[in-house]
């Protein structure tokens, strides 16, 4: 049970240049084939550099807000009419019954990702689902890819739809997605394309929609399988008061991402948990377009607003007691 410091990290970046000497009885063709070799690595890591350093800038550049909204700001902003993108990813028959005034409907998957280039750049977009766990995946990849974009605090079922007069900015309308051609980095869009794509093929399995279940999670713990490692991100304290047996600790705050890179190794999964879901959205976004199997744990730890969903809400059992602090290395964490 350890907890990363976040201190300072300087980042020492060692060039190695390597001279590749060719004798006079090469032939053109193997020297061209070398040159396209190269080339094509060189491409590969542009691509990999573009996605990896957009998605540790999302942490490193963090505002104050956390990339989040309170539900009852974002009602306030929507009946003072203010120049915002509502984007609403619900399925269509629930958006159907009901949703804030001009909000578009781009459900969760595929669609978000095809949907990229139709987004305004020039405006806040404010993102909801049903509890605001998918709709911080969402987030973490909207800013990823160069938008503004925020998570409404608790979704629909649970923030929205419980502010005092909802329903005078509520309609059933539906408002179509716009025609627009925003510039999205290809690498960026194939790697948001290739997120969403992975995600359709756990349809039906335990870690659909990249997260857990808290029964399914237990049994992990229970089994002690050694394929998965249990990762809080709240606030040391809490951490301290109880968390699940074995968990890593890095609190959810700017600069995190410098740790990322210490985490357990890429072919163990990692199950992401905060208070109620949403930040561990965020963070599993970009942990995966920085190759980590990361999923969410539903509703994490649990508050009151989750209801009888989240871990402690369960009645699951809690570690107590601070942690050792250590300084970070790969092998705290395996």
């Amino acid at each position: 049970m350890k907890r990363a410091k976040l201190l300072p990290l300087v980042l020492i970046l060692i060039f190695s240049l390597f001279l590749v000497g060719c004798s006079g009885s090469e032939s053109a063709s193997a020297v061209t084939s070398e040159q396209g070799t190269e080339e094509s690595t060189n491409t590969e890591n542009t691509e990999n550099n573009t996605v990896a350093d957009s998605a540790k800038a999302y942490f490193a550049n963090m505002p104050a807000d956390i990339y989040k909204i309170p539900q009852q700001d974002f009602v306030d902003k929507v009946k003072a009419n203010e120049d915002i993108f509502i984007m609403d990813i619900r399925q269509p028959d629930v958006y159907a019954e009901g949703h804030t005034k001009g909000a578009v409907n781009i459900p969760w998957g595929q669609d978000i990702a095809q949907n990229l280039a139709s987004l305004p750049k020039d405006k806040p977009i404010m993102v909801y689902c049903y509890t605001g766990q998918t709709a911080g995946q969402t987030v973490a990849l909207l800013n990823v890819a160069g938008f503004n974009a925020k998570s409404v605090n608790l979704g629909w079922n649970r923030g929205i739809s419980k502010v005092a007069g909802v329903d005078d900015v509520t309609e059933t309308t539906a408002n179509a997605i716009p025609e627009a051609n925003t510039q999205i980095n290809e690498d960026i869009q194939l790697a948001i394309n290739d997120y969403f794509s992975k995600m359709a093929l756990l349809k039906g399995t335990s870690y659909a929609n990249y997260k857990i279940s808290e029964d399914d999670a237990k049994k992990l713990l229970d089994a002690k399988d050694p394929s998965a490692v249990f990762l809080s991100i709240r606030k040391a304290g809490d951490y301290d008061k109880g968390h699940i047996e074995g968990a890593i600790n890095l609190p959810f705050t700017k600069g995190m991402q410098a740790y990322f890179d210490m985490l357990v190794p890429k072919d163990r999964k990692i199950i992401v948990y905060c208070y109620t879901g949403q930040t561990a959205g965020q963070t599993v976004a970009i942990l995966r377009l920085l190759g980590f199997d990361a999923v969410s744990l539903n509703s994490g730890m649990g508050m009151p607003a989750t209801g009888a969903t989240g871990w402690a809400n369960k009645g699951f059992p809690l570690s107590e007691g601070a942690s050792q602090a250590v300084e970070p290395s790969a092998g705290d964490f395996s």
